[in-house]
């Protein structure tokens, strides 16, 4: 009796393992907790109509093993989907597929090397993997019959290379999730590539490819129809590739109108460009239905800020122009079609007035919304109102085209990546003050033939006025430049007076003539321009016999008045250091005030920091030796009186990004300010990055949060450039990265002084801990809003919301 139990209990058990192994062999659509599968060539699932496959596969000329998805009715294998493309399987028969305690894990035979890691609160021997018919491999409780309903993992959350009809690229605002499409390495190794395509949520969404984590094209923001700034190779009406945009999710997605059977499928290829294919049902075989086309405009911002790109069609070569009221920043880089330093505005704006004006631009590709505000609610007329209260706003648009154009998009900062799209094209405007004759060249036109009459009249009245004063003011002129000489002093030292001329010798100060200095500079000519700060552009001149200036012009629209000009021509009159530029002279006459250097042709320090190939330059030692001589002569360029330690004031001047936020936000500066820009600078130097432009779109950090994160990580040489890396001393590079943290603490009673600076540099003493993440602004730009019809947090036209950060 027992040898027959044992016989019957035998065959039982060999025959359940034998209807377990059918089901495997005959390719059921699901995986149970008590079934695996085996990198032996014959174990897979399949989905319930026979359209996908999963098992283990080889790419190309490759013998590691992968666990794929791929069309079950093609000869030729088409992977879709990879579930271990980072850690492959080396050995062959090897690998082992199964269910263990409700995730879905994959060995190698000793170690699991890939897991979903999901969990699930119901029996994990309920749960199973099921592969369906939209080619997404599922994991859910097997006693749920909801259909679909409540997966609790799925592998169209975590695409590879490949976009299927339901699948999504953005986020998933609840969950935290983002998907993106990654390129593989190429066609023998399915691992990560240099591409990836995603959805940015910064400002207005946006789609954008990037190689290593740096923006190569956009496809233009969404505007209600369709993504703006995309080229298709053929228009092919059923096919719709969309965006959607609510509280919960951020995602793009396409779609096939008509015929429904059409099998497509969208891919991001290893080398970064996009194609779409669709299935020929005869032949089996992929054939192009479109693909994304790119020429030279469209490489993220080939012609730099304030650029416009419009494509020579016969050399496919982007050629560059600057967009009205903006001239080259670099005008001989510019020549040489170096476009990317970009544009620069020829005259500041008038934001206390409200007086500029907006040019419009028709068919054009809308600029990067990394930096914008939008509202889908606010007309066209009260868009441009809101961007003229912001002195930062640089242009603005419908975000929706539909119905006659709704919404507002506003841009601020540099606009970038901007050129001319004939195709789908939109239209916006840009801003530029009112005094430009380029912006107003448009409303000129429209005068006709009588303004050109007028205006050639005006041109001779003024040429025979001219004519008849010339005489009498070539007479007078020695006599005028004795007077402006002696006005000149009295404005810089108003104890001066006409019977003691030699107290005005005292500031040991030439004064120069206004005329002299327009011959030095060629009438303050472009090609002379070094450069523009917040005070006003700086000219390269020459005053003959190869004596070289540098000639900076108060701009008009300059809040610095002549207290404070006397104030700085005073101060750096009496100062010489070897680390300041010489000054050597100034000029007073009318409205004009400037200040005349010695002409620098070295150029400074940033030039040398953040210049890829001059940054060479500059090994860890001598950054070092720079920082500690920075330290030294580093401070404010006004004096405190003897018992103050700080000041208030109602003229914020200087560099925003340097300056620290109580300065900035609230006008009070003291001895902790110096200690806030320079730990900037020193974090610049560290990095070779500046505090402007600087962004890991990875964790939406600026340059000081990223100094802050590695810091906190102990990963400080993942701040470090990679210029110097290898010559770099770690504890040199921790001691300077803390002390600039240190420095750019959020409240001053947290910072040291600069006197203690130099002493922390100086010795190898144990540095105080920085308790807090550094001083930046929080909180200050307009709020996004879907649904209001008005603003968050609506601004002023004197708030501080988002800042044009332009060096002084």
């Amino acid at each position: 009796m027992i040898s027959c139990s044992s016989s019957i209990f035998f065959f039982s058990s060999a025959f359940i393992f034998f209807i377990t192994f059918i089901s495997l062999t005959n390719a059921a659509d699901t995986l149970t907790a008590n079934q695996s599968i085996v990198d032996d060539g014959k174990s897979t699932i399949e989905s319930s109509g026979g359209v996908f496959e999963l098992g283990f596969f080889s790419p190309g000329r490759s013998t590691n093993r992968y666990v794929g998805i791929w069309y079950k009715k093609i000869s030729t294998r088409t992977v879709i989907w990879i579930a271990n493309r980072q850690s492959p399987v080396l050995d062959s028969n090897s690998g082992v597929l199964r269910i263990n305690k409700g995730s879905l894990e994959l060995s190698d035979g000793n170690n699991v090397i890939w897991s979903t890691n999901s969990s699930s609160d119901s029996n994990a021997g309920t749960v199973i993997v099921q592969l369906l018919d939209t080619g997404n491999l599922v994991i859910r409780n097997g006693n749920d019959s909801s259909n679909g309903q409540g997966f609790i993992w799925q592998s169209f959350d975590f695409p590879t290379d490949n976009l299927l009809q339901g699948m999504k690229i953005g986020w998933d605002l609840d969950k935290g999730l983002e998907r993106s499409l990654r390129s593989w390495k190429s066609n023998d190794d399915p691992s990560i590539g240099e591409y990836t395509q995603r959805v940015s949520r910064n400002g207005y969404p946006q789609m954008r490819v990037s190689k290593n984590s740096v923006v190569q094209f956009r496809f233009g923001p969404w505007d209600g129809i369709q993504f703006s700034g995309v080229t298709f190779s053929t228009q092919k009406l059923d096919f719709q590739l969309s965006l959607v945009r609510n509280d919960k999710e951020i995602y793009s997605s396409f779609g096939i109108t008509g015929n429904s059977d059409t099998v497509v499928r969208y891919l991001l290829l290893s080398d970064g460009s996009i194609q779409v294919f669709s299935l020929d049902d005869q032949s089996e075989k992929w054939e192009d239905y479109l693909s994304v086309q790119r020429d030279a405009c469209d490489q993220y911002a080939v012609c730099g800020a304030y650029g416009n790109c419009n494509n020579t069609k016969s050399r496919n070569e982007a050629a560059c122009g600057c967009l009205d009221g903006y001239v080259p920043k670099s005008p001989e880089r510019w020549r040489s079609s170096n476009w990317s330093d970009g544009c620069t505005p020829t005259t500041q704006f008038d934001c206390r007035n409200g007086s500029d004006i907006f040019v419009e631009y028709s068919a054009m590709k809308l600029p990067d919304t990394r930096t914008s505000w939008f509202n889908q609610t606010m007309g066209l007329a009260d868009c441009k109102k809101e961007c003229l209260k912001n002195c930062s706003c640089t242009a603005y648009s419908n975000m929706d085209i539909r119905q006659g154009g709704t919404g507002c998009l506003l841009w601020f900062n540099e606009l970038l990546d901007i050129r001319d799209f004939k195709d789908t094209g939109l239209k916006f405007y840009v801003r530029t003050s009112a005094s430009n004759t380029e912006a107003n060249r448009g409303s000129a036109k429209k005068k006709g033939g009588n303004g050109i009459v007028i205006i050639i009249a005006v041109l001779v009245v003024v040429a025979v006025l001219i004519a008849l004063t010339v005489i009498f003011l070539f007479r007078r002129r020695k006599v005028r430049r004795r007077m402006r000489r002696r006005r000149g002093r009295l404005a810089l030292n108003p104890q001066t007076d006409t019977r003691n001329d030699n107290e005005s010798k005292d500031l040991e100060l030439p004064l120069f003539d206004f005329q002299t200095i327009a011959n030095a500079t060629s009438n303050f000519s472009l090609n002379n321009k070094l450069g523009e700060g917040g005070f006003g552009p700086v000219y390269k001149g020459s005053l003959g016999r190869e004596q070289e200036i540098a000639v900076k012009r108060l701009s008009k629209t300059s809040r610095q008045g002549l207290d404070e000009f006397k104030n700085e021509v005073s101060c750096i009159a009496k100062l010489q250091h070897r680390n300041l530029v010489r000054l050597l002279g100034c000029c007073i006459e009318h409205d004009e005030m400037m200040l005349i250097y010695e002409y620098m042709p070295n150029k400074s320090l940033d030039t040398f920091i953040f210049d890829k190939e001059l940054s060479k330059v500059l090994d860890w030692p001598k950054r070092y030796n720079i920082i500690k001589g920075i330290a030294k002569d580093f401070g404010l360029a006004r004096t405190f009186g003897g018992n103050e330690t700080g000041v208030n004031t109602v003229k914020v001047v200087g560099t925003y990004g340097y300056m620290s936020p109580e300065y900035a936000i609230d006008g009070f500066f003291s001895v902790k300010s110096d200690a806030y820009s320079f730990g900037v600078v020193v974090l610049e130097i560290v990095s070779g990055n500046k505090i402007r432009g600087f962004f890991n779109s990875d964790d939406n950090l600026n340059l000081l949060g990223q100094a802050w994160k590695v810091y906190k990580e102990g990963k400080i040489l993942d701040l470090v450039d990679e210029v110097f890396k290898e010559s770099c001393n770690e504890s040199e590079v921790l001691r300077a990265v803390q002390i600039g943290l240190l420095c750019v603490q959020p409240y001053p009673k947290d910072r040291p002084n600069m006197r203690f600076v130099v002493s922390m540099l100086g010795n190898d003493n144990e540095l105080p801990q920085p308790t807090q993440q550094p001083g930046v602004f929080h909180d200050r730009r307009m709020q996004d809003s879907d649904t209001s019809s008005s603003m968050q947090g609506s601004s002023t036209s004197n708030e501080l919301s988002i800042t044009v950060l332009n060096p002084r």
